[in-house]
């Protein structure tokens, strides 16, 4: 089987796997609704006593929720999803047997996250959307190219989450225990990915450096693009920039730790 075929494979089989959890789906539909609606009447609020607040308007500001809770685990703001399994197979050493398969470990899971990040876009994304939009008048993009664009971020954003998780999960090679790696990291994702609060907020400093961490392309970016802040020309190209170097340097990052845990796992066999 040609390899393309091979990982087209494996991202069907992700979108499939998580597809047949539709209890779970519903839950996490509700869950992010539910503090979907949370944040919306606190923003709300927010926004009363501080107008424009970031640059946006209190529909901007709605419109940013749900875009972060139509989000959260499509581009692994709170974690990808994956980590734990791979970390797991790491710790009882089944990772030997897929360092050995004829297929690139990090294209293997790759493949299999775009498939799950399919069926999440679709499953939990759009219906806290659709559920937010029917109880706020919160603000919509202002035609077919601009959801074309912003989908195209989210693509991105994806990639960047995928890459940060696969990272985390390549620590487990050299800890005892990547759990206090993955908490760093989900933390890291709650605050540094505009989760709380957009970064457009953050003060001075803190919010320069912020904008300019892994973590604003998975939420921040992709959230500007919906509400056109980049506009249609070089602005949006240098969205899509950020997000697409922060991708190629984190996914060298971690084919180069792959490539570490090999030779460790070759030595450690021999």
């Amino acid at each position: 089987m040609p390899r393309p075929r091979l990982y087209a494979t494996v991202a069907a089989g992700g979108f499939r796997r998580h597809a047949t959890y539709r209890v779970a789906t519903a839950a996490g539909v509700f869950t992010n609704s539910v503090f979907g609606l949370v944040l919306s009447y606190t923003y709300i609020a927010l926004w009363d006593e501080r107008p424009r607040l970031g640059g946006y308007s209190v529909d901007d500001a709605l419109a940013y929720v749900w875009i972060g809770q139509a989000l959260l685990t499509v581009c692994g703001l709170m974690g990808g999803g994956f980590e734990v399994e791979l970390m797991e197979r790491v710790r009882t050493g089944d990772i030997a047997v897929d360092l050995h398969r004829p297929a690139d470990l990090q294209a293997w899971w790759l493949a299999a996250n775009a498939g799950r990040c399919a069926f999440q876009l679709l499953g939990r994304g759009v219906a806290p959307m659709a559920i937010g939009a029917l109880v706020f008048d919160f603000t919509l993009p202002d035609g077919p190219g601009r959801w074309a664009a912003f989908l195209l971020s989210v693509a991105l954003g994806s990639l960047v989450g995928f890459a940060i998780w696969y990272l985390v999960a390549m620590s487990a090679f050299w800890l005892l225990d990547g759990q206090g790696v993955a908490q760093a990291a989900w933390l890291g994702g709650m605050f540094f990915s505009g989760m709380l609060l957009p970064l457009n907020v953050f003060p001075g400093a803190l919010g320069d450096l912020a904008r300019v961490l892994p973590w604003a392309s998975l939420l921040q970016v992709p959230a500007d693009v919906y509400l056109g802040r980049y506009g249609d020309g070089p602005g949006l190209a240098r969205a899509y920039a950020f997000q697409g170097c922060w991708a190629l340097v984190l996914l060298a990052a971690g084919r180069a730790a792959q490539a570490a845990a090999t030779r460790k796992v070759v030595v450690q066999g021999g």
